[in-house]
Formats: C-alpha cells, structure tokens, sequence
C-alpha cells in the first residue's frame, strides 16, 4: 500500500527531487572546495554557499507548487551567481524542456557541449540532453543524429539506442530499427528477439504488398528465427495463399489457432484486408474461401470451447448470409458453457434478433443492460489501455509490442 503512494508521488514530484538532489551536490562541491582552499576569503565563500542555498530552496518550493515559470527565474540566478556549477544548467536545461520552452533548452545544452574544460562525462550528458531535447521538439533527424553522436563516445548507452529504435521504428525505417534492436540487445539485459521478430515482419510486409514473395520469405525466415511471432505466422498464411501452398496454410491455421486461438478473428480480418486490396490475386481469394470453409467445417473439441473461435466463426457465417448457422452455433455453445461475456451476449441477442426471437431477445437485452459496464471498443493495449478499432501490433501510445487485446465485437 505505501509503495503504491510513493511511487505516484515520486513522479508527480521528480522536478523537485531533482532540486533538492542539486542542492546537495552543491553542498558537496562547497565541502571539497573548502578542503582544498580555494583562493576565496572564507567569508566570500561562505556568502555564496548561503545565496546558492537559499535560491535552490526557493526553486524546490516553486516546482513544488507547480510554478515553473518562478522555478525557472530562481535556477537563472544560481547561474548568474555561479556559472562554473553545471549541474544548475543540467536542471535549468530539464526544467526549460518539461515547460515547452525547448529552443531555450536547446541553446542551454549547446552551450554546455561548447566548453573545452568539461569532462568526457559531462559532454556526453549534454549531448544527451540536446538529443531529448531534439526529440520532444519533433525536430527528427536532428535528434538522430545527436543520438547518434553519443554513442560514438560511449556506445553502452541503453536509454540512447532504445531511443533510436524508438524513432525508427516510429517513422518505419525497418532496417535500421533492427539494426539497433540488435545493438539494444547487446547493451541491455532484456531479450529483444520478439521485438526483432515483428521488425522483420513489417520488412516482409512491404515486399510481399510490392509482390516481391520471395524477398519476403527472406525476411520471414529471419524472423522466424528470433521468434515465431504472430505476425510472421499471419503473413506466412498469407504467403502460402498466394503461391498455391493450400495444404500448407491448412497446417500452418490449425497451429496458430491450436496456439493462439484469441487471434481467430484477427487471423482472417488480417487475410481479407489483403484481398479486399488486392485485384490482381483472384486465386488467392479462392483460396482464402477455401480456408474459411475448412475453419467452418473444422470440428475440434479445444478450439470449439474458445469463445475467441466461435465468435469468429459467427462473423464469417454472417458474412455469407447464413445466419441460421450462425444462431444454431452460438446457441448451441451457450448451452454448453455457462460463462459467457457481455459480448457474447450482445452477439447472441443481435442473432436473435436476424432470426426473429424478439421476444426473447428483448428479454435477454434487459438482464444485459443491468449489469453492461464495459467498453465494447474492438482492440485495447494491455500495458496502457489504449484503446481502437484499428489492429496494432505496436502500441501507437506507448510503443510496446504485441501487448494488444480483444474486447470482442463481431
């Protein structure tokens, strides 16, 4: 229970940790300068210890407060008190940054790269700085290439090359998102191959879109060497329907769904999206409704129990018009499970509704809506909970992979 207190006051707070952590880094270097006698009258010295501590105090009580602005003019009047001290314009460079004012940050960390008497630890921090402050200024390439100039330095930076992978992979440059995954993996402690796996996917994508199949099973047999991701699972599918391996795709479905059976659905959503755009593959659509078929007609007892399976099942009888199949599906499997979803229900009054059961759809509409609390969005992220309709396999908010879930809507 504490910890769940601390945590969220910490970082509500981490400007004014950062404040009084300064402070006491100004109390250290007053110390040491007193031990080695610099060539100041102690009553100098001492005088500006005092105002130095007494702006620092003033500057925590403003980030406290949530005044910035306040916070801002007292770190000023550090600096013009002492421009030797860098850590003053470490925190007046964040605290310009956190306030939008990122061309002020910007022209702070230069300055500081600038200096010929700081440490090689001292300049890669301010090269850091710039980079994050380039980032959350939008400015890209600028930002790239300062990442970058910091790990000529120092390539063992973790927060930099994940930044880097962060980029690219936001603007969809696949070959150097994997070149730094790679190095992300070598820096860090956590595994990146399922990661790396889904970046030689979104490679194999763009080859297969431009017709290039056997690039693309180039890059799918990479990927499936880091790991055998959903992703290159689904777009081996599809690469099996487009080269006539029709037994093979068989396989290949029965596995991914005796595996993954939550991605029924999102397994033939993802096949049709490629045939609804492509006009020249008229066999692969045969295909593809072939493959539907032989899932309708699939009688397996541990996939029939996933509601993930029946539900897709039911959007692909609806799709052909046959909805009595779908009512006799859907009502059979409720019959036989007794936990059933709010969107199972839902699906299953529409259904009554197609085939004419007012009466008892209108009765199993009232029990629903006394108890209906959740959203019926179709897709949400399981890290931060974004929330869309749109299939991702990265999180567009918080960047994380394969971290999506389902609320189903058929």
């Amino acid at each position: 229970m504490l910890q769940s207190e601390i945590l969220p006051w910490f970082q509500d707070n981490l400007l004014s940790v950062i404040a009084v952590i300064i402070t006491l880094v100004l109390i250290y270097h007053y110390l040491i300068e007193k031990e080695q006698g610099v060539k100041l009258s102690k009553r100098f010295r001492d005088s500006i210890f005092e105002v130095q501590s007494k702006i620092f105090l003033n500057a925590s009580q403003y980030l406290i407060s949530g005044n910035k602005d306040l916070a801002i003019k007292e770190f000023l009047n550090a600096v013009d008190l002492n421009r030797e001290t860098i850590d003053t314009y470490f925190a007046l460079g964040r605290l310009f940054r956190s306030n939008g004012q990122i061309d002020k940050a910007i022209s702070i960390h230069r300055s500081l790269i600038a200096r010929e008497n700081i440490s090689e630890s001292t300049r890669v921090q301010a090269l850091k700085e710039l980079a994050i402050d380039f980032d959350k200024g939008g400015f890209v390439e600028k930002a790239i290439e300062t990442y970058k100039d910091v790990l000529k330095i120092n390539r063992d930076q973790f927060e930099v090359v994940h930044s880097l992978c962060r980029i690219y992979e936001d603007i969809g440059d696949w070959d150097q998102a994997y070149n730094y995954r790679i190095m992300l993996s070598k820096v860090g402690h956590d595994n990146q191959a399922e990661t790396i796996s889904h970046i030689l996917v979104q490679k194999a994508k763009i080859h297969f879109e431009k017709g290039r199949f056997r690039e693309c099973a180039e890059d799918l047999e990479d990927a499936f060497r880091f790991s055998p991701s959903v992703s290159a699972n689904i777009l081996k599918l599809k690469l099996n329907l487009v080269q006539g391996k029709f037994e093979e795709a068989k396989i290949l479905l029965l596995e991914l769904l005796k595996e993954h059976p939550m991605y029924a659905a999102f397994i033939f959503v993802s096949l049709e999206e490629f045939s609804s755009k492509s006009k020249s593959h008229s066999d692969y659509k045969e295909r593809l409704e072939l493959l539907k078929n032989y899932y309708l007609e699939m009688d397996d007892v541990d996939l029939n129990a996933s509601p993930s399976v029946i539900l897709s099942k039911i959007r692909l009888f609806k799709n052909i018009n046959k909805t009595q199949d779908a009512y006799k599906l859907l009502h059979d499997w409720i019959g036989k499970n007794s936990n059933q979803s709010d969107v199972i229900k839902i699906e299953f009054i529409k259904l009554l509704i197609e085939v004419d059961k007012k009466d008892e759809a209108l009765a199993q509409t009232h029990e629903l809506l006394n108890k209906l609390h959740s959203s019926l969005t179709r897709h949400f992220c399981s890290h931060c909970g974004f929330n869309s309709d749109e299939i991702f396999w990265r999180c567009p908010q918080c960047h994380n992979w394969e971290t999506i879930q389902f609320r189903w809507k058929v």
